[in-house]
């Protein structure tokens, strides 16, 4: 699979995407750059190293049974480099719900990890679901191999674990931990429903050679909304935290922070944002960090939200919205820069089989709003966009 060059968004035209004119806003203008996932690829998820390098996986392929390509890039986004597939099995990822694609950790070493919902031919298969009498999908893993040409053969991490639905998600540091975490149910479990569902965990100490068993992340019986996605993410102080969606009652679909200060062994739980629903949301959540800060998103209600949840902020986390009222929005991601200023973005007018718009706004660290946001049409049906803070300070969107 060969590469074209991205889609460069030049500086006029951001200004006109942005809604601001070059001569009022010439510096703010460049401060978003927008370019196309490649090969009309979707659902990107990127990482940023240490050297300003942008690592992005993406999805190509049918929406049920499709690939995950990793590709790199040294000028954030305007070229990358020639894709590499990162599942070993033709057709083993899964895209539809817009929730179950891949998502992408920068470990020890510049090795890159990936973690995605296996589709329904994947091998190996997931465990058998009691619920179903029949095998349901693995949550699948691949590492770059030592040469970094190539990914290891994709490995299942649910052992104890069962019933895979919405996204699980990855998470690296520069010590060797890798962690996994999904929502699923365990065999005591079973015809629990969403009730019974809780946080999984996998870890791995070794850059992802060698893995434990999977076990709760947390004991509170809060259940998990089946079709929603989660994050799980490690921060440069070594905290590791998760974000994921309840369903207690079938009704309290709330955003629930949990985080680790043990290399993920043990977490504590604290409810973010309450949402009585009686639906499945199909929401997805993110995290971001500039080495100070650590910045969780979430969605509630239609509406996407962000807040610092480092530190001392775990007690006083408030959420902030986005601008102007909010209908239909999903999908938020958060990326923040050496100089602490925020970007969020997020989808508008997506839905089942159904594309939409891409928005953003860039923040001051304490929640004050810029002048810096815009909208651009295009989102492809099961996708959304991507943000990563470069080096420069600049911002760069992919969708």
């Amino acid at each position: 699979m060969q590469l074209h060059h991205g889609i460069i968004v030049s500086a006029a035209c951001a200004a006109t995407l942005l809604s601001f004119g070059a001569a009022d806003k010439p510096i703010e203008s460049r401060r978003v750059q927008l370019y196309r996932v490649p090969e009309q690829g979707i659902q990107p998820q990127v990482a940023i190293d240490r050297s300003g390098n942008l690592h992005l996986a993406f999805y190509s392929g049918d929406a049920r049974s499709g690939n995950v390509y990793y590709v790199r890039s040294a000028d954030g986004g305007a070229t990358f480099s020639i894709a590499l597939r990162v599942n070993s099995q033709e057709g083993s990822a899964v895209a539809a719900g817009t929730i179950r694609g891949a998502q992408i950790a920068f470990g020890k070493n510049g090795r890159i990890h990936v973690a995605w919902n296996g589709s329904m031919q994947a091998e190996p298969k997931g465990p058998l679901n009691p619920d179903s009498g029949r095998n349901g999908m693995p949550m699948l893993y691949a590492r770059l191999d030592d040469g970094g040409a190539a990914f290891e053969p994709q490995r299942n991490l649910m052992r104890n674990s069962y019933g895979l639905d919405g996204g699980g998600s990855i998470a690296a540091d520069t010590a060797g931990n890798v962690y996994v975490a999904w929502h699923g149910l365990g065999k005591a479990d079973a015809g629990k429903g969403e009730g019974g569902r809780q946080v999984w965990i996998a870890r791995s100490r070794d850059e992802g050679k060698t893995w434990t068993e999977d076990e709760k992340a947390w004991q509170k019986p809060t259940g998990a909304c089946g079709c929603c996605g989660m994050k799980i993410f490690a921060d440069p102080q070594g905290g590791v935290h998760a974000l994921y969606r309840s369903a207690t009652e079938s009704v309290h679909r709330d955003t629930w922070l949990l985080s680790s200060g043990d290399k993920g062994k043990s977490f504590d739980g604290r409810l973010l944002h309450k949402w009585d629903v009686n639906a499945c949301p199909m929401s997805s959540m993110d995290f971001a960090a500039n080495g100070k800060a650590v910045i969780g998103a979430w969605e509630t209600g239609g509406q996407v939200y962000w807040a610092r949840i480092d530190g001392g902020h775990q007690q006083s986390v408030q959420p902030i919205t986005a601008p102007g009222e909010g209908k239909g929005r999903k999908h938020p991601r958060v990326a923040v820069n050496h100089l602490g200023d925020v970007l969020l973005v997020w989808t508008e007018g997506t839905g089942w089989q159904r594309g939409g718009s891409l928005a953003w706004q860039v923040y001051a660290l304490d929640g004050r709003a810029t002048s810096v946001q815009g909208q651009t049409a295009g989102v492809p049906v099961w996708s959304f966009g991507a943000a990563a803070a470069l080096p420069d300070g600049r911002f760069t969107i992919l969708y």
